[in-house]
């Protein structure tokens, strides 16, 4: 679980000594559970959430945003994109959207209208936290590849996919090796 925008910005600050132009955009907690039985409750409610994530079809494409990618046809990257899918986000938005294109699996950035730029988002003074979903998206992917023993390498290089919108940015390919 990760924090970013409800937490007291000023006082990581103090503790870690933030230099000037340096931000905190999110944090995790870590350490010792104060309450077992409440920290099982919560881990129960998380796991029941992931019934309230995006569909398969709308987050994973096949060679083009307008063919949505079945499970079939992710062939060994199934487990590792249902990972993917019930990671963490930012008000649950789920910003990654992923095309396969053969080995490689490029991520897309689709921004959620009027997020960045919210009253919260404003008032509150938060960095870009889909740029943040995007992160955490790409780390579990890669972990979760790993794990099942897919190597792998990210690479920056735009794949000339036709996006569906303005919204949509390229972020980064991840290419089998």
């Amino acid at each position: 679980c990760w924090l970013g925008g409800t937490f007291t910005k000023s006082a990581f600050a103090r503790q870690i000594a933030l230099k000037k132009k340096e931000t905190i955009p999110a944090v995790t907690a870590t350490g010792q559970i104060a309450d077992p039985e409440q920290a099982r409750r919560g881990l129960i409610s998380r796991v029941a959430g992931a019934d309230r994530r995006k569909p398969w079809e709308t987050l994973f494409f096949n060679q083009s945003f307008g063919i949505p990618l079945t499970q079939a046809s992710a062939g060994k990257y199934t487990e590792t994109l249902g990972m993917l899918r019930i990671g963490p986000s930012a008000s649950n938005k789920q910003p990654w959207r992923l095309v396969k294109d053969g080995d490689a699996c490029h991520f897309f950035l689709q921004r959620t209208p009027g997020y960045r730029h919210g009253f919260f988002q404003v008032l509150l003074n938060l960095c870009d936290l889909q740029r943040v979903d995007m992160g955490i998206a790409m780390c579990h992917f890669e972990l979760a590849a790993r794990e099942q023993g897919l190597d792998g390498k990210w690479v920056i290089q735009e794949p000339g996919i036709a996006k569906p919108d303005e919204l949509t940015e390229y972020t980064a390919s991840w290419v089998s090796q």
